[in-house]
């Protein structure tokens, strides 16, 4: 039996109640994308039942309406843990539920500690540029020319728990760049900072540009997830995209670090088109709706980006078994259409897709760690002792 968990990156469904204490009353992605982008949209996710799990909190979604007879039982999941970031939302899908959120930073200059700062520049022997909250695409125009001519890498955080770290692969190559990483991460462990990432670039003065190099050095998970669980009992774990980097590849069999969407829907259809011979766990980030779109302010490219996954999906149904499983979800929201370019705090969508079992309204859920009991569940293997299993 295979069971994938596809998460679109950022791809919320409404603002949850306690929205307006981290500044996002009001925030819905999937809906301002559908109020803004004219026309029908996304039919494989309308036909599975995406605009009926956006009935269960109240507004139909414009082009994605809620359908009669929905192929995948549907619901919409509150994010238990504090907090609305990658490591948060995808641990709690895996059944790590947070008691107090990852530290952030003030956005103004110094962001960090000194003695954060201090000790990283001892242990790499470079200073810092930076060292505030920014736009990364931003950044590196600012204080790319700066950056080359010194050597000193970029520093700079956001809304989220991270400490964010640019340079130029001419002036710092790869290799000794994500050393350079791996230092800060083991500093950043003292802070509880959720994740170190590292952000090459290359191009020349006023047109610098991101590479596909990026890679997140994250904390260890702080429970036991549900990749850990598997692994221990034999099933096959495979992580696609950012999921090895988010879980620092404990309790990964296999892990494919395919950058972009295109590259991750392309593996995820070439693993599910061998078929195994035990039971697998699929685990798929999509990060370009959330890196690409989401933070760019781009409602336009993001319902593309969603569009380029909905046109995936009948090619990984069309190789499942009848007690095969397809999840889609996501880890929080990342509203192109609101004030900013951070996180929003909201509802995810949940749909379960399995072709031996009659769909059902699954309701408003209380934490997305019922996505690792269910999983559990359906593999019957040893229960997760976190969430409620949806059947």
């Amino acid at each position: 039996m295979d069971i994938t968990l596809l998460v679109i990156d950022s791809f919320g469904i409404g603002a949850m109640p306690d929205a307006a204490e981290y500044g996002d009353a009001g925030a819905n992605t999937a809906l301002h994308i559908c109020e803004r982008v004219a026309g029908d949209k996304w039919p494989n996710l309308q036909k599975l039942g995406l605009g009926n799990a956006s009935k269960i909190l109240g507004p139909d979604l414009p082009g994605c309406e809620a359908v009669g007879n929905p192929l995948a039982s549907y619901g919409v999941m509150a994010e238990r843990s504090p907090g609305k970031d990658t490591t948060t939302g995808h641990w709690e899908l895996a059944g790590v539920v947070l008691d107090k959120p990852f530290p952030t930073f003030p956005p103004e200059y110094p962001s960090f500690p000194a003695v954060l700062t201090d000790a990283f520049q001892r242990r790499t022997g470079r200073g810092v540029l930076g060292n505030y909250a920014a736009s990364g695409t931003v950044i590196i125009q600012d204080l790319g020319d700066e950056h080359r001519a010194t050597g000193k890498p970029i520093v700079y955080t956001s809304s989220d728990s991270v400490f964010q770290i640019a340079a130029h692969e001419e002036v710092i190559p790869v290799e000794e760049f994500y050393r350079i990483c791996e230092i800060a991460r083991e500093l950043c462990d003292d802070y509880r900072i959720g994740r170190v990432i590292a952000r090459p670039f290359t191009g020349t003065s006023g047109a610098y540009t991101r590479t596909e190099r990026r890679r997140d050095f994250s904390m260890p998970p702080v429970g036991q997830t549900v990749l850990d669980l598997l692994f221990e009992q034999g099933i096959e774990t495979i992580g696609i995209g950012k999921i090895g980097d988010i879980f620092c590849e404990r309790g990964i069999t296999t892990s494919h670090h395919d950058k972009g969407n295109t590259a991750c829907l392309e593996r995820t259809l070439g693993v599910l088109k061998r078929k195994a011979v035990r039971d697998r766990f699929i685990f798929v980030n999509l990060v370009d709706t959330d890196m690409i779109y989401g933070h760019r302010r781009d409602a336009a490219g993001y319902s593309k980006a969603v569009s380029q996954i909905d046109a995936a999906l009948p090619g990984m149904m069309e190789t499942m078994d009848d007690d095969d499983i397809l999840i889609l979800s996501a880890d929080h929201g990342c509203d192109p259409t609101f004030a900013g370019t951070d996180h929003t705090r909201e509802y995810v969508p949940v749909l379960w897709y399995a072709p031996g079992r009659d769909p059902a309204d699954l309701g408003i859920r209380k934490q997305f760690c019922d996505v690792a009991r269910s999983v559990c569940e359906a593999f019957r293997c040893e229960k997760h002792s976190k969430g409620e299993a949806f059947f």
